[in-house]
């Protein structure tokens, strides 16, 4: 298990390179060109700046999050063939800092959901929320407007150059179907996956977030079912999966166990994170401590630890705790926290499974 910190940029993140590089078993940041529109090209110039800024502090560059997918590639238009060449150039300008893994999302419009950025909870610490009955009344323009009032840094998938055309892109949507969704998945991983493939890249899809329609939007990567259907599109290492326990978490049906052991070969990357889920469908993010949710981190790291898992491996969101004013759920201490509590999971495994081997040696 390699371990990583999702970096936002300088003068866009409220933790610094300097702090991440102080948590301990770091390697690298998980990063991004969150100020290039989707569909662009990535300049040269700033994909070398961050190299810089990085290795000032020891820290690799081996994960992209997210080199967004343009609108048009999800619809399906005839103008996609360009947005997806400027993909291809990007790609291969990635495979010069030595990345390794790019993950993306295939989600309409949006991507991650939420209803409440800033949720107290009963200790103090407030969280990202997700009301389920709310958002079937609410206007999706009133809900970009609360995204964007509540912090004065951009939000990863929200970014207001993409949401200003929100109407026009409801409109396009119309009629677009799941299994129009499908095809046009596909049609992008024909043409990005030999590409990522020449260059030892794996392209690791991103589940939806949360795992349903949304706003009468399709949404495909949903359930253990799809994700194998996914990898069937094209078969390659270099076709993958970010898993992500959260966003399969949100609907309790998901085994994600049963997912790493099933997908154990094409999971180069995971967020680690634990939500609880209400009777009602609600849920909001918890600590990374299994009994403080619903989902079993205890056992998901387990599975990795059994899997053999050498990928990477990020805390994903955190509460926001002790006061610390971050854009939300990406503050320092809780995610920090995390990384520790999962580095405790692995430790204990890691020691008896050395026991396990050392008593079998024995023996003989």
């Amino acid at each position: 298990m390699r371990m990583t910190f999702r970096w936002l940029g300088e003068g866009n993140d409220t933790v610094s390179l300097s702090q991440i590089k102080q948590i301990p078993g770091v390697e690298g940041i998980v990063w991004s060109l969150h100020d290039i529109p989707a569909g662009e090209e990535w300049p040269w110039a700033k994909i070398q700046e961050v190299q810089s800024q990085a290795a000032a502090y020891g820290l690799h560059l081996d994960v992209v999050e997210s080199v967004n997918v343009h609108e048009d590639i999800k619809l399906g238009l005839p103008s996609r063939d360009r947005y997806i060449d400027n993909y291809i150039k990007t790609i291969e300008k990635l495979a010069r800092v030595g990345v390794k893994v790019i993950c993306y999302n295939f989600m309409p419009i949006f991507d991650w959901l939420r209803t409440d950025l800033f949720k107290q909870m009963e200790d103090g610490s407030n969280a990202l929320f997700f009301e389920k009955s709310r958002i079937h009344g609410i206007d999706p323009f009133e809900l970009v407007d609360s995204i964007n009032k509540n912090s004065e840094l951009t939000m990863p998938g929200w970014e207001p150059e993409r949401l200003k055309h929100l109407t026009r892109l409801f409109e396009a949507y119309q009629g677009v179907t799941e299994e129009d969704l499908w095809e046009h998945l596909d049609y992008f991983l024909q043409k990005v996956v030999p590409v990522a493939e020449r260059h030892g890249i794996q392209m690791a899809i991103h589940p939806d977030d949360p795992p349903w329609p949304v706003f009468g939007l399709p949404r495909i990567i949903t359930s253990q079912h799809n994700l194998r259907r996914m990898l069937g599109l094209y078969d390659s290492p270099s076709n993958a999966i970010t898993l992500c326990s959260g966003s399969f978490g949100a609907n309790p049906d998901n085994d994600i166990v049963a997912m790493i052991h099933a997908f154990k070969d094409r999971i180069p990357f995971a967020h680690i994170r634990n939500v609880h889920v209400y009777d009602n469908g609600d849920f909001i993010e918890t600590s990374h401590r299994t009994q403080d949710g619903t989902v079993d981190i205890a056992g998901i790291v387990k599975a990795y630890h059994d899997v053999g898992f050498v990928g990477y491996v990020r805390p994903d969101h955190g509460r926001h705790i002790w006061g610390e004013q971050c854009r939300p759920g990406y503050g320092l201490y809780d995610r920090a926290l995390g990384i520790m509590h999962l580095w405790g999971l692995w430790d204990a495994y890691e020691r008896v499974a050395q026991r396990a081997q050392a008593a079998k040696e024995a023996v003989v």
